[in-house]
Formats: structure tokens, sequence, C-alpha cells
């Protein structure tokens, strides 16, 4: 098979560039340690470990572009003995078939005190995740095999589960609970609608002149938490419940004894103060803009109640 394109991973970012690209008449490829993805006829779906070079080689035979979505346990030291290494081999293997690599990318390493962050804003965190994506930005454009990294700020849309706008918010908005949320939710915060930062990774996949770029997904402009809550009540037809804010020095309490909020704890600088990036000039290069708000929403409470099940 030639002019196969290679998506790695089928959480939320791999499941739908598969199902973008087998919508547009392409031929996909999903490699995953379980053989889970996407079904459709223009779908091929193969386990395995993107860590077994040797394997890699094989499956990228015929790869025009490969789309990097794999992930690890949220926290650093995961992070560290596991991305770079599976980057650096998938990143070898397609330089070995002349393929592209595009990553999708969060807003971690980015200097946020600069707000908007925009494609030009300092990527130089140092510490904890923050630093790992730095490195794993600083490790691609020295790959002589061409790459592209598409950031987004946090996710939701259809098959987002573990995300701050995703099972955290959705059931508890259509079920007319109170909505607890990190830090403040007032402050402006940007939300990535999957569908869109999955079709910019396409579109950079098959323009060379968006090659060796860092790129910012289609994104709308920033909401607050309290904003997200109410657009989601309003697509779901349901009442918007009370909205309350668990403070940061709570949760980074509770990270002195829990390790899983102490992770958590790193990152509450994105909800207790302004969290906004720009896409403006990505989406020029790309001739791309995001979805609407209401309609993301719509289509993700829409999905969420079909798929999931949820009151309301």
């Amino acid at each position: 098979m030639s002019n196969v394109e290679i998506v790695t991973g089928a959480g939320p970012v791999g499941w739908t560039v598969a199902s973008q690209l087998a919508e547009q008449g392409r031929q996909v490829r999903v490699l995953t340690r379980s053989g889970n993805g996407p079904e459709h006829p223009l779908i091929e779906r193969l386990k395995i470990d993107v860590n077994d070079a040797a394997s890699l080689r094989e499956a990228f035979d015929g790869a025009v572009a490969v789309y990097h979505c794999i992930h690890a346990a949220y926290n650093a030291a995961a992070w560290e003995s596991e991305l770079p290494a599976a980057e650096q081999t998938v990143l070898g293997a397609a330089g070995e078939v002349g393929a592209v690599v595009v990553f999708p990318e969060s807003l971690y390493s980015y200097d946020a005190s600069r707000q908007p962050m925009t494609e030009h804003t300092p990527r130089t965190a140092d510490r904890g995740k923050r630093g790992v994506r730095t490195r794993l930005l600083q490790a691609r454009e020295a790959s002589p095999t061409p790459t592209v990294s598409v950031v987004a700020s946090d996710f939701f849309g259809p098959g987002v589960l573990n995300a701050h706008a995703g099972e955290r918010m959705v059931p508890v908005v259509l079920a007319g609970k109170t909505m607890r949320v990190l830090g403040s939710a007032d402050q402006p915060h940007s939300f990535t609608y999957v569908p869109d930062l999955a079709a910019a990774m396409i579109t950079a996949a098959h323009d060379r002149t968006l090659w060796n770029s860092v790129l910012h997904a289609p994104t709308t402009p920033a909401v607050t938490q309290r904003q997200m809550v109410e657009a989601f009540a309003e697509a779901g037809g349901v009442e918007a419940p009370k909205v309350s804010a668990l403070p940061g020095w709570l949760i980074r309490g509770m990270g002195l004894i829990h390790p899983g909020t102490r992770e958590l704890g790193e990152l509450l600088y994105q909800f207790e103060d302004p969290f906004v990036m720009d896409s403006t000039e990505s989406e020029a290069r790309l001739d791309l803009h995001p979805t609407p708000l209401a309609r993301a929403a719509e289509e993700t409470v829409n999905w969420w109640r079909a798929t999931v099940g949820a009151a309301g």
C-alpha cells in the first residue's frame, strides 16, 4: 500500500485524525498496542508498540505522513522516561521513508506571563511536565525528519473524556449538579475543539510550506470556565448549574499528601490567571477557522448523550 497515512495512538486526537483522514478518502493505518481504533473500510488497525523500531519501520512502509498521537501517564516521571524515546523512534522510522511527522502539542512550554500566547511566545519552561514539553519541541526542531507541531489548549469535543471540559464538566452540567472548577471560574481560558485540531494537523501534513514549524490549532476566543459551563448547558437544553471554584491553596495543600493532585497543582497557573492562546496567524496560514463555540458545544453534548449517556 502506497501513500498511506499513519496514526499512532487512538485517544481522542488520534481517533479524530484517523476518522477525518478516512472521510477524505485517504488510506489510514492506525498503530496501537491494543489494535484499537475507529472502524472504517479505509482504516487498517495494527497492534504495534511504537518503541519497537523494527516493527515500526515495517508499518511505515509507503507512508507519506505520520500523526504521532500517543501519550503517557499524567506525571513528569512517565513523560520523561517514555515520550522522548518514543518520539525519536518514530522520527527515525519516518525519516527512512520520507514521511513528515505531525504532533499535537500543548501550551505547557510557553511563557504564560505573556498574554495572549502567540506562535512567537518564548517556549522556555524548564521544570516538571512543562520542561519535558520544551525539550520535546527542541528535539523535533533538531531532527532531520520534517515535523510540524500543532499547539492546542485544553481539549473538548466528541471522544474527549479525561479533560477539564470533558467528563469533569459535561455530565455534571447535564445532570444539573454544582460545577466545581479549578482556580477561578471567571478568568479567560482558551479551549480547543478536537476536530479543529485534527483538521489543522491534516492540513499541515499536506502543505510542505508549513513543515518544520510550530502552529496554533484554530481556537475560538477565550471564555471563562463559567461561560464554558453555560455553553454546554445551553447546548443540552438544561438550566446552567451553580459554579464554584476550588482555590489553588486547597489543591496545593492536598498535593502535599496526594501525588496526583500535586501534578495538577503544577499547572494551576493556567486556571488562576488568564490563559489565552491566539491562533490568528496560524488560521491564516492553514486557511482554517475554529468551529463556533455554540456548535462545538452542541456536537459535544450530542456525542456524550449518544455514546456515554448522561442525565438531561
